[in-house]
């Protein structure tokens, strides 16, 4: 089956490239992705914590720390040896960071932006030659309601998933003319290892935050693995969103991620409208006017 329309004519199953695949959504996505007969490569950093994926014939179970080159480029080579070819990139790998602005370390910002920005980056420098040449593809770049909203305790985070908007939005309008598909998935909270031990906090911590910060920050850890969104699901929308041949260019996951976005729609809009008229009177007097949107 096709996994999506295109300019390319592919009457094999689609190749899955899903990155993170040790827990959560990228476990999850693995899972169907194999049920539905697609050739899957399932990665993580540890392979070990993949067992058994390697005995199915259409999956290639690879180690990959997507903040290593050159384990990125051996990941590429050794699916293009066995499959010949990647569809999908599902850019799932990330982790998270709990602290207030003024308390994060500079260490963990930075690790937390090597994985979640330019691990992302790295994958899709990886891919698009192979999907340019097809004139097919499609890349699906996991975001968050937090890539749409800042939180307190969350304020670097937001900052590596509002990055992960910005590329995406950038990319689309490059590689689509190029029969090339760019999907952001936005989730709110959901049952993973993310608000778990997938993210660190701070070892410092601030007494002037803990009304704002702190509380976001226990009540997050609080709710891990009582959140309401269900990863099957939320699997189960990412692949038929895909295989619909037109994904959409946001896909909102989770009643609160739905919420918080139109919530968010409406501060900007609302935003926007008070300073419409201070925003007009800075360009020069009938500068001619010109959108790069």
């Amino acid at each position: 089956m096709n996994t999506f329309h295109s300019r390319a004519v592919v009457t094999e199953p689609p190749v899955w490239f899903i990155t993170g695949c040790s827990t959560g959504f990228g476990l999850e996505l693995a899972k169907q992705a194999i049920e539905h007969g697609y050739r899957t490569v399932v990665t993580a950093r540890d392979p070990s914590t993949l067992k058994g994926y390697g005995a199915t014939a259409n999956a290639l179970v690879l180690a990959l720390d997507v903040t290593q080159p050159e384990q990125v480029a051996a990941a590429i080579d050794a699916t293009l040896a066995r499959f010949g070819r990647i569809d999908v990139l599902v850019n799932n790998a990330g982790i998270g960071y709990f602290a207030a602005v003024e308390e994060s370390e500079e260490d963990e910002v930075r690790k937390m932006f090597e994985v979640n920005v330019f691990g992302t980056g790295r994958m899709i420098w990886a891919v698009l030659p192979g999907m340019r040449k097809q004139r097919a593809g499609c890349i699906v770049n996991l975001s968050s309601l937090g890539g749409l909203s800042g939180f307190p305790a969350l304020g670097y985070y937001n900052a590596t998933k509002f990055a992960v908007e910005g590329l995406s939005a950038a990319l689309r309008q490059e590689v689509e003319p190029l029969g090339i598909r760019v999907m952001v998935v936005e989730p709110s909270g959901f049952r993973t290892d993310w608000a778990g031990r997938s993210a660190n906090e701070s070892k410092h911590q601030i007494d002037d935050y803990v009304a704002t910060a702190g509380s976001v920050r226990a009540a997050v850890r609080a709710s891990s693995g009582h959140q309401p969104g269900d990863p099957v699901r939320a699997a189960k929308a990412i692949i038929e969103a895909v295989a619909s041949g037109n994904p959409p260019h946001h896909l909102l996951l989770g009643n609160d991620a739905f919420e918080g976005a139109m919530k968010r729609l409406e501060h900007l809009r609302r935003d926007f409208t008070a300073g419409e008229a201070v925003a007009r009177l800075a360009d020069f007097p009938n500068a001619a006017r010109k959108s790069v949107a």
